[in-house]
């Protein structure tokens, strides 16, 4: 199954969280602002964005990427994480909602750590990814 990890990052926590979930999958993570492909060509996608100001996605790359691709997440394999510093996790709650009403298949609630990952969860990450790509 063609898999993407696409994920943005300010401080390398949701990063290390990709780069986890993608070596589960057999892929590659790739920063937002490097990806290049086209969200047609994947059957999985999983994305990756921490929660900033107000309990939102990051606003000045990821946003308008996720906002321009959502509409070709229909019928796909999607799973989401992130990291957070502060707050409930309502953007990651926001976030899915987002991805069912685009018509997705979410594998499973977002995956949200606080902070750097511990090794636990970038085990679970590694399993998540896994699963996403039907590994």
């Amino acid at each position: 199954m063609k898999t993407a990890v696409i994920f943005w990052s300010g401080t390398g926590n949701t990063e290390a969280m990709a780069k986890a979930l993608a070596e589960g999958a057999g892929v590659e993570a790739v920063n937002v602002a490097d990806f290049t492909g086209s969200i047609s060509d994947y059957e999985a996608l999983a994305f990756g964005c921490p929660a900033m100001g107000d309990e939102q996605l990051e606003e000045a790359e990821f946003e308008p990427f996720f906002a321009r691709i959502e509409n070709e997440l229909s019928g796909k394999r999607v799973a989401l994480f992130g990291s957070y510093d502060w707050g409930t996790g309502d953007w990651m709650h926001t976030w899915e909602e987002r991805v069912k009403n685009d018509g997705a298949e979410l594998i499973e609630e977002g995956y949200i750590t606080n902070l750097d990952a511990n090794e636990t969860e970038l085990g679970e990450l590694r399993e998540l990814g896994k699963k996403l790509a039907g590994v």
